[in-house]
C-alpha cells in the first residue's frame, strides 16, 4: 500500500538516460506509459529517440514504486530549435500535492542553467493552456490534434539577459 504523500520525503533526481539504472528506467516508462496510454487511452510511440537526448526528471518517495511526478527535457535541436519540456506526468498518487507544478519549475530552473538565453517550445495538450500560461508560456498557432488529443504549441520566451 503506498503511503500518503504529504508525509514523504520526496526525492527528486536528474539524469541522462544513460544514467539512469535499467529499474529507474523501467518505472519511469511504466509511470508515463500508465497516464498517457492506459488514463488518457492514448496510443503512441512514448519511449522514442528524444529520450537518448533529453534530461529525465522524477520525484521519487519511499513506499512508492513509480515516481510520483517525471518530465523531460529533451535538447535544443532535437524536437524544436529551443529546448522542450515533455513527457509530462504527475502520477495518482502524486496528483493534487502541488508535484507537477513543482515538476515544471524545476525542469525550467534546468532548462535556465544548461540552456541560458533560449526559450522552452512545448506540445501542451489543450485543457492544460492556463498552467503553463502561469509560467509564462505562450500560446503559438492554432490548436491541432496529437495522437488523437487536441493540442497546442506554446512558447517560454527566451530570457535576453540570461545568455549574456
Amino acid at each position: 500500500m503506498n503511503q500518503p504523500v504529504a508525509s514523504l520525503s520526496i526525492t527528486w533526481r536528474i539524469a541522462r538516460l544513460e544514467e539512469l539504472s535499467p529499474l529507474e528506467l523501467a518505472r519511469l516508462y511504466r509511470a508515463r506509459q500508465t497516464v498517457f496510454a492506459i488514463e488518457q487511452n492514448s496510443v503512441y510511440l512514448d519511449a522514442d529517440k528524444a529520450d537518448e537526448q533529453s534530461f529525465h526528471i522524477a520525484a521519487w518517495a519511499e513506499g512508492h514504486e513509480l515516481p510520483l511526478a517525471c518530465a523531460r527535457l529533451v535538447d535544443p535541436g532535437v524536437k524544436y530549435t529551443e529546448p522542450s519540456m515533455g513527457r509530462v506526468v504527475t502520477t495518482a498518487a502524486g496528483r493534487g500535492t502541488g508535484l507537477g507544478r513543482e515538476l515544471v519549475a524545476r525542469v525550467l530552473r534546468l532548462s535556465a542553467e544548461r540552456f541560458p538565453g533560449q526559450g522552452n517550445r512545448i506540445s501542451a495538450q489543450s485543457y492544460l493552456r492556463r498552467f503553463y500560461g502561469s509560467f509564462g508560456y505562450q500560446a503559438v498557432g492554432e490548436e491541432y490534434l496529437e495522437d488523437g488529443i487536441p493540442h497546442i504549441e506554446m512558447l517560454l520566451p527566451a530570457d535576453p539577459a540570461a545568455g549574456q
